[in-house]
């Protein structure tokens, strides 16, 4: 089924970030009115939320705060008919640094989510998962029934959130969905991600640094992305509880994908592996190739965008904000 989101509140966590942001545009300009949790600075400053998606699109209320303080985030959720869970800390090399705030934000911010929504009665809330719950494949493509396995403190962290929203599904009958995104790609995106991290380089730079070429991704742009976490929310009742994987069904080893963008770019431009890129050897994720049968057919969701559309729409959009990058530095 389809929905009229005209009217209808919204609320979408992280809102400020690349995958969310891009959803709080697509439902304020389907008529939705969407408060948009962002973590609180005193700058005030809401990520990509800039002043022209704001006046130019609808209604959206700009909600400061955090996802571990628990009262905040009951209010955040109070009154809301629909609830989109994408606030997470989501750097793999982050996470090796720095594990105690990745599980802090994603186990103890999503606790609070669900809390929240199961407190106030909400209608339907869909829960942010990642393929690197699954880690190196075992077998290829990945359903949902692949084994999860814990390969970064990142991921062992999303599995956590995967499993609490799964929990509250079993133990409380939320109706909560899981969407499990495939490395999502497109404009807005940071240069902690791969792609961006190539095409900013390219663009600026003789010389590219890289770590394993060799692992391959299933990427999926952006806009095919957020259609999947609203084919969610629009899904019949029998989707609850469950988990529906994001992904092209294609995979390209990273040294390939370098090469695509050099040759739309048409730079020439020297490969070099960069040791600082480089994952620990059991916790780098070796290949990741979606299986998205079930999404498709319960949720009538299919990606539209071409790997190489995508990969073109996102170099003329850091083309023209290249000042946002600094190829010059390894972003973890």
């Amino acid at each position: 089924m389809s929905i009229d989101w005209h009217g209808k509140k919204v609320l979408v966590t992280g809102a400020g970030g690349f995958i969310a942001s891009h959803l709080v545009e697509t439902l304020s300009r389907s008529g939705a009115i969407v408060r948009a949790m962002v973590r609180y600075n005193s700058r005030g400053a809401a990520g990509f939320l800039n002043q022209s998606i704001l006046q130019t699109h609808g209604t959206i209320e700009i909600f400061p705060g955090d996802l571990c303080d628990r009262e905040t985030v009951r209010q955040a959720v109070k009154d809301q008919e629909y609830v989109f869970h994408l606030g997470a800390l989501i750097s793999i090399p982050f996470s090796y640094r720095y594990p105690d705030a990745v599980v802090s934000t994603n186990i103890i911010g999503t606790m609070n989510i669900l809390q929240a929504c199961r407190e106030m009665g909400t209608p339907r809330l869909i829960h942010t998962s990642t393929s690197e719950v699954y880690g190196s494949a075992k077998y290829v493509p990945i359903d949902e029934l692949h084994p999860l396995q814990g390969q970064s403190p990142y991921s062992a962290s999303k599995i956590a959130a995967d499993k609490l929203a799964e929990s509250f599904y079993c133990a409380y009958g939320l109706p909560v969905v899981t969407v499990r995104p495939f490395n999502t790609y497109g404009p807005r995106q940071s240069a902690r991600a791969v792609i961006p991290a190539i095409i900013c380089q390219v663009l600026s730079r003789d010389t590219l640094l890289m770590g394993n070429k060799d692992t391959t991704r299933d990427f999926t742009f952006v806009s095919d992305t957020v259609q999947g976490f609203i084919k969610a929310a629009e899904a019949q009742q029998s989707v609850l509880g469950d988990v529906f994987n994001l992904g092209t069904g294609t995979e390209i080893s990273i040294g390939a994908l370098a090469q695509t963008i050099i040759t739309i770019t048409g730079k020439a431009v020297k490969i070099v592996q960069d040791p600082n890129r480089l994952r620990p050897e059991k916790s780098e994720v070796t290949r990741l190739l979606s299986n998205n049968q079930k999404a498709q057919k319960a949720l009538g969701w299919q990606p539209t965008v071409s790997l190489q559309g995508g990969i073109e729409t996102t170099i003329d959009w850091i083309r023209n904000h290249l000042d946002l990058y600094d190829p010059d530095h390894y972003v973890f």
